[in-house]
């Protein structure tokens, strides 16, 4: 297509020399100028090229005057941009000392002061030196004030300095002025200063920006919220907060869990339980499962049989049997307790398994094993090695898995991954 393109452009010109050729051959015109007894005599076109061959003649001694000075300017920018490669490539490989050393010698080229000094406070933010951080980024103010605005706040919530980065972004927050970037320092300074009313306030702009992924601003979502449920102050404001939340927020596994815990805690077990079930019916999730068997001892005989129930289609799931370990310990069904925590220990050992299981010892009278279980339980959390039980202790338990078979919807048998 560029080729017909240029095969048209050249017809076009060829027509416009022939007919500009045939224009001035009917009447070439005359020129006579005379200057200090120094005259000439010229057609007007020979007058006009000669004019041309002049500025072009001129234009070539300018422009070899100007060569050595320029050549000069063209090293320091090519070096300048080298540099400024050599420092962001660092900077991405953690080499923070020699990003800020190329980033600020790049930095002597107007044309990427702002972005090379931006990226000289950023590598001195992650060193830790937020002194000279800061002093990048009041040069880096001039001519990025917004991008600098944005890495100060980081840096002074790296620092620890969450009251300040939130004074920093308010009134740019408060005009709704921020930039993506902004909003997401605002509301991570905002959450750790517990400022949780900002911190929910940044989160509409954040996601109305599209500047983060689903999963990233989905993850600082729940984050929020869970705080901002845990530090409901009575359970008729929890009640009216947790009313106010959208649909989808009230679905997610985290913040059920927040609501039922803190719900439970202000003696709202019924609304807990109730979230928690309905949740648990749409979607299985390990984390309400350890939530549910956590809501006190109010009508716990109903709760377990329940929670037996759900066996049938998760007989491996290693929380489910932790919860129902844990409830039987609580109604003192010994025996039952144990066949749960010993195969949940086989299956997928922790530090809380064995706590149980020191509380079942404990229960019963051995106060040797109980002990052994908490020092289990220790040494399990810290990564050292574990004592294990006598083997007259386990008893008769089953811990293998149990296998399922799975159908699809046209009933064909599906492997299990």
């Amino acid at each position: 297509m560029k080729l017909w393109r240029w095969i048209l452009l050249l017809l076009v010109i060829a027509a416009l020399v022939a007919f500009g050729w045939h224009w001035a051959a009917d009447d070439p015109g005359y020129v006579y100028v005379q200057w200090h007894g120094w005259y000439a005599e010229r057609t007007v076109v020979t007058a006009a090229l000669t004019l041309i061959l002049f500025w072009a003649v001129l234009s070539a001694l300018w422009w070899l005057i100007r060569w050595p000075f320029g050549a000069f300017s063209r090293r320091h920018r090519r070096v300048s941009r080298q540099r400024m490669n050599d420092g962001l490539i660092a900077l991405a490989e953690g080499r923070h000392g020699d990003a800020e050393r190329d980033l600020n010698r790049a930095s002597r080229l107007d044309s990427l002061r702002g972005a090379a000094l931006l990226g000289s406070a950023e590598a001195s933010s992650r060193r830790g030196e937020y002194a000279r951080a800061f002093e990048s980024l009041d040069q880096a103010a001039q001519s990025a004030p917004k991008g600098a605005r944005v890495l100060r706040a980081r840096a002074l919530r790296r620092d620890g300095k969450f009251a300040e980065a939130v004074a920093l972004l308010a009134p740019e927050s408060d005009s709704g002025s921020l930039t993506p970037a902004g909003w997401r320092e605002l509301a991570l300074a905002a959450l750790a200063s517990g400022d949780l009313r900002r911190a929910r306030q940044a989160l509409e702009p954040l996601q109305k920006s599209g500047a983060f992924g689903t999963r990233a601003y989905n993850a600082l979502e729940s984050k929020i919220l869970v705080a901002t449920l845990g530090a409901s102050p009575d359970g008729a404001a929890l009640n009216t907060l947790w009313s106010q939340l959208p649909k989808a927020q009230r679905r997610v596994p985290a913040i059920i869990d927040a609501y039922a815990r803190r719900a439970a805690g202000f003696g709202l077990i019924l609304p807990a339980m109730d979230e928690v079930e309905s949740a648990l019916r749409r979607e299985w999730s390990p984390l309400l499962i350890e939530t549910y068997g956590t809501l006190g001892n109010h009508d716990i005989d109903a709760r377990l049989r329940r929670a037996e129930g759900w066996l049938n289609e998760h007989p491996n799931d290693a929380s489910l049997l932790l919860t129902l370990g844990r409830m039987c310990l609580r109604l003192k069904l010994w025996s039952k307790a144990q066949t749960y925590l010993q195969r949940v220990l086989a299956l997928a050992p922790s530090a809380s398994v064995w706590e149980a299981l020191g509380d079942l010892h404990a229960g019963q009278g051995n106060d040797a094993l109980a002990s052994r279980c908490y020092r289990n339980a220790l040494a399990f959390a810290r990564g050292e090695a574990i004592d294990p039980l006598p083997l007259n202790s386990n008893g008769s338990v089953d811990t293998r898995p149990i296998t399922i078979e799975e159908r699809s919807e046209l009933g064909v048998p599906r492997l299990r991954e």
